[in-house]
């Protein structure tokens, strides 16, 4: 039935996370077409599809985001289905609707969910009425200071200052007092702006949350089927991170207690079912970890970076289970967890203040061996451009406790060789030291932490 159903897929992404969907989608004995620029001719995912479509120049608005060419390359190759992967155009409805008014399958969810969670304001009021915790914060958008400075007050400081729309941490600070209302709402504000012309917001908006001391940034993984039914599939702590931005995650939270984990599978499954959501999403929280209790952050309509721990941890392949689903299937998923995992995100960055550091790749050697998972998107000989994200490669280990997991982690972190950009591998190892971090109490700030030292 898949192979009818599918047939050939095109994934509209690029680097590890293309080359990941293509792995998947050849096991299922279905054909892979890569889309690519020119910048990215050279790369793994090209060569390895079954057939690659070159669609324009460096630039993504002429090439990744280019929905026209996407669709005709689809039209071209007889794709039947289109797997977004992560970022570009992975949470946009109106990308999504073109590819079901093109008569194609969209892998992933209705559009009228990415739409509904994709403004962060109306997905904390619709999770407030599902009966998921929400912090006090703004329930309209907030589009001048003045406002800004009025709900801050009635919030009470410190405040969490984010876009509207958008994710990955963009445009968010925290503002402790007044006068940093005013540097992190125009922050905002900026970033905002860049999202007013999408398919999600009308105008620049910002919201406004109560920002939780020492929070750990805590995420579930839902699966929705084609019957209605909502899996939660475990937990993932990303709580490591620079400029709000994800390094390291782990699979489950060492900071999250039974009792706690229980609640939040069971709200992110409510989270799910208020918005009759389909494939594999996320539903991220902020945890207050002296209190043992959680609100809700945003819910990601796609596959997250980080997934692979998920993986690790139940022996579910999400890309297979996003295809099938997709195909009108009901897979039958015991969402058991077993074990421990981390992934390590290796970026081409100065490891010390993490500004991204492209260059040609003279030495590529990965890590092997039992408990160890790289998904990369390079190797020796290629070239990693200042045109996309800095991501190379994930570094995923897997041991039955988390100790044993951390070991491994060191193991393959210090096998693990790049030469020519620069990369964060010694930050990776440099964390694998820390105490705060080996000990597992650890909170978002820990990064800042480090490097205030």
């Amino acid at each position: 039935m898949l192979n009818e159903t599918l047939g050939t897929v095109l994934i509209a992404n690029r680097g590890e996370i293309a080359r990941r969907i293509i792995r998947t989608v050849q096991r299922l004995g279905l054909r892979a077409v890569a889309v690519h620029s020119e910048a990215d001719a050279d790369l793994p995912f090209v060569t390895e599809a079954d057939e690659a479509v070159l669609l324009g120049p460096a630039n993504p608005a002429q090439s990744y985001l280019d929905v026209d060419k996407v669709l005709e390359a689809a039209r071209a190759t007889g794709a039947k289905a289109i797997h977004p992967g992560y970022g570009f155009l992975a949470e946009n409805a109106a990308f999504a609707r073109a590819v079901v008014k093109a008569g194609l399958i969209w892998i992933g969810p209705a559009p009228e969910a990415i739409e509904r969670m994709g403004d962060k304001i109306n997905a904390r009021n619709l999770m407030e009425r599902a009966g998921v915790p929400v912090a006090a914060g703004t329930r309209e958008p907030v589009t001048d200071l003045e406002q800004a400075r009025a709900r801050a007050e009635e919030i009470g400081y410190p405040v969490m200052v984010k876009t509207a729309g958008g994710g990955g941490g963009i445009g968010m600070s925290v503002a402790h007092d007044a006068e940093g209302l005013t540097k992190a709402f125009e922050q905002a504000a900026r970033a905002a702006a860049r999202f007013a012309s999408g398919d999600v917001l009308d105008g620049p908006a910002v919201l406004l949350e109560r920002y939780i001391e020492r929070a750990r940034h805590v995420e579930v993984q839902i699966l929705g089927l084609p019957d209605g039914t909502v899996l939660a599939l475990g937990e993932r702590d990303c709580s490591v991170q620079r400029r709000h931005q994800k390094v390291v995650e782990e699979s489950p939270s060492p900071g999250v207690t039974p009792e706690l984990r229980e609640r939040m599978l069971a709200a992110a499954v409510k989270a799910g079912e208020a918005v009759g959501y389909l494939g594999a999403g996320t539903v991220e929280c902020l945890v207050d970890a002296d209190k043992q209790d959680f609100v809700f952050l945003e819910m990601n309509t796609r596959l997250q970076v980080e997934h692979p721990v998920t993986e690790l941890v139940t022996g579910l392949d999400l890309v297979e289970l996003q295809l099938r689903v997709a195909a009108g299937e009901n897979p039958e998923v015991r969402p058991e967890v077993e074990g421990h995992a981390i992934e390590f995100r290796v970026y081409a960055e100065d490891p010390k203040r993490f500004f991204p550091g492209p260059g040609a790749i003279t030495v590529w050697e990965e890590p092997s061996g039992d408990g160890v998972r790289v998904d990369s998107g390079y190797a020796a000989g290629t070239t990693v451009t200042p045109f996309y994200d800095p991501l190379m490669a994930k570094l995923c280990v897997y041991g039955q406790s988390r100790a044993e997991a951390l070991e491994l982690g060191r193991k393959a972190v210090d096998a693990f060789k790049v030469e020519g950009p620069k990369n964060n591998l010694p930050f990776c190892a440099e964390l694998l030291g820390n105490a705060e971090f080996v000990s597992g109490e650890y909170d978002t700030g820990l990064v800042g932490r480090m490097r205030a030292t």
